[in-house]
């Protein structure tokens, strides 16, 4: 389990949010929606250790921790895919980065992209791919950090309706067949509610949680909105009513 214990990030003019808590059962999706600046993402840096945060403290599997460096993988909504390596050089980075044998990352790698529907196209530069393409080679890069827990930062919300979709089913497969912990922000509704277990509807700044809403009795794949989902969306529409800017 994630624990994430009264945490704050204040600057030195504005409170981004304090005391935020909330647990992430291990190898569950949970999915986060709030308005527009409201500091999700400022959260989603201090979790992984990239900003510091200023009181509180942080649970993984029982153990107290600083941060999730060492055992999470981040995926923003840009590729960030360096235009001058190719594919598989790109999605090689978590390899040399963490000084794993260079012939077993490759074979790994080649068999991920395989899998994401990029086999023969590992000597393409990101410029000659579309951005769907670059996407799957971003994901495959992320898995190849090999992190238990994946923080997923609107990775899907600059692509097409159908990419996004066939995608959305990818990330759903590898959080279930991986058995990886995801946390993931996103300003869709009808998504959060085809992949999460868990929904924290968040406030404006200073960000709080102002509900969580608890998935993990419907099975997965939910790939349709039925009565009880349509319920639901009518539900977090209302009780963000006054708090989203846009979602």
């Amino acid at each position: 389990m994630l624990k994430v214990c009264n945490i704050s990030k204040v600057y030195p003019d504005l409170a981004v949010f304090t005391n935020l808590s909330f647990t992430v059962e291990s190898g569950s999706f949970a999915a986060f929606l709030g308005p527009s600046g409201c500091g999700k993402s400022t959260m989603f840096r201090v979790i992984a250790g990239i900003e510091p945060f200023d009181g509180g403290h942080m649970e993984w599997k029982g153990l107290k921790v600083q941060n999730l460096k060492e055992n999470a993988a981040m995926m923003l909504q840009k590729d960030l895919l360096f235009p001058w390596f190719n594919i598989l050089d790109n999605v090689l980075i978590p390899i040399r980065a963490l000084n794993k044998d260079l012939n077993t990352g490759k074979s790994e790698a080649m068999r991920l992209l395989a899998r994401f529907g990029l086999s023969g196209f590992e000597h393409y530069f990101p410029n000659q791919i579309s951005g769907g393409m670059r996407q799957r080679a971003a994901l495959v890069r992320t898995l190849l950090f090999d992190r238990e827990i994946f923080l997923l930062d609107e990775p899907l919300s600059a692509l097409d309706a159908l990419t996004r979709r066939m995608l959305q089913s990818e990330i759903m497969r590898i959080q279930l067949e991986f058995d990886k912990t995801v946390l993931m922000i996103t300003h869709d509704v009808m998504e959060a509610l085809m992949l999460a277990d868990k929904i924290f509807l968040l406030s404006c700044l200073p960000m709080r949680i102002i509900k969580e809403i608890d998935l993990s009795n419907l099975p997965k794949p939910r790939y349709h909105l039925d009565s009880k989902l349509a319920e639901m969306a009518d539900d977090i529409f209302s009780t963000l009513k006054g708090e989203l800017v846009d979602v």
